[in-house]
């Protein structure tokens, strides 16, 4: 799908793309393999090259922030430092981009990692572990906890055990954030969302980033039931939104656990097909947080299940073609600038 690019100098700070090359374990296609797997095999390697013919293929893209993906963990050393190895590969790349030699786009501006809050208090070596490695760069920790009894509803990413939110040792370990200055990404499913609303009550002292408007679900036993369940996920994204803590972003609607009608269609979804579906989650979280508290993402690679990278954000000024120019601001940019620190990054 090839479109001409809709407003083409406003500038846009892509908050959440990861990096991997995911060759050396992908396994051959198996009958009844998951969308996500069939998603990955589109993409097996994204690296700074892959990256950048994304972000200049039109769009006005100034500076990125990368989100942990369980990308080049070390391979030996203690288990709860090996996460630091992905922090140390992502500083490689911000690195050669800071060179400027790849052009004046800024990748990896803002590093997001993981670290197992499940080490409670233990956890604050990790985290100064990250810093360290992330040379002035290293912003947060994404623990995810996507969880649901179905297991077909999250294929390989089903690994989590439910109801870590409520831990007290992942809440010690979520304590240990805010001293560091270090922000929580929330990465969980729409089901999900009421054990996050506790947590950003009990621990309202740390930055928390709710990925992908929360991820509605149309796969596996939600199958046709997204419209069902809508009004279950506004009702609890206002909720949510009390939290004067939390910040939203808007993406990761092209996901295989969203299963849009766009999702691996052929030919390809345009961008007002993808506008269209996306818009009443997208417009209830501005409505609810206010465009102060929401970002637009890409989740690139992840998203090419449903779109190129210049047509998803097309989608996405498709749906903000009404607001105010202050609004633009914040949304494609403003708002991730702030949140992530990026203070080098001019707009």
């Amino acid at each position: 799908m090839t479109e001409d690019i809709l407003e083409p100098d406003l500038p846009i700070i892509d908050p959440h793309h990861h990096l991997w090359d995911r060759r050396p374990v992908l396994t051959p296609p198996a009958e009844g393999e998951h969308p996500f797997t069939t998603v990955i095999r589109k993409r097996p390697v994204y690296l700074l090259d892959e990256l950048l013919a994304d972000t200049g293929s039109g769009h006005n893209i100034v500076a990125t922030v990368f989100i942990e993906c369980r990308s080049m963990y070390r391979a030996d050393g203690p288990v709860e430092l090996r996460p630091v190895g992905e922090t140390e590969f992502v500083n490689g790349v911000a690195a050669m981009s800071a060179s400027g030699i790849y052009g004046p786009m800024r990748a990896c501006a803002g590093i997001v990692g993981h670290a197992d809050l499940m080490l409670g208090d233990a956890v604050s070596a990790v985290l100064e572990a990250h810093i360290a490695a992330g040379n002035g760069r290293f912003r947060g920790i994404r623990h995810s906890v996507s969880h649901d009894p179905d297991p077909g509803v999250l294929g390989p990413l089903a690994m989590r055990a439910p109801g870590l939110y409520g831990e007290a040792a992942f809440r010690a370990g979520l304590k240990r954030l805010a001293p560091l200055n270090l922000s929580f990404e929330a990465w969980l499913l729409e089901p999900q969302l009421p054990e996050l609303i506790d947590l950003v009550r009990a621990v309202p002292e740390v930055s928390v980033i709710l990925d992908h408007v929360g991820t509605p679900l149309g796969v596996a036993s939600f199958e046709g039931r997204r419209d069902e369940r809508f009004p279950v996920w506004a009702a609890n994204i206002r909720e949510l939104a009390k939290a004067p803590n939390v910040t939203v972003k808007l993406g990761g609607l092209a996901m295989a656990f969203c299963n849009f009608p766009s999702f691996l269609s052929d030919p390809a979804a345009p961008s007002q097909q993808l506008a269209d579906e996306w818009r009443p989650y997208i417009e209830t979280c501005i409505e609810a947080f206010g465009a102060e508290r929401c970002m637009f993402e890409s989740n690139f690679p992840v998203d090419l299940g449903s779109c190129s990278y210049a047509t998803l954000w097309n989608a996405f000024k498709v749906i903000a073609r009404h607001a105010s120019a202050d609004e633009k601001r914040a949304l494609f940019a403003g708002v991730a600038k702030r949140v992530y620190r990026l203070d080098g990054v001019e707009l």
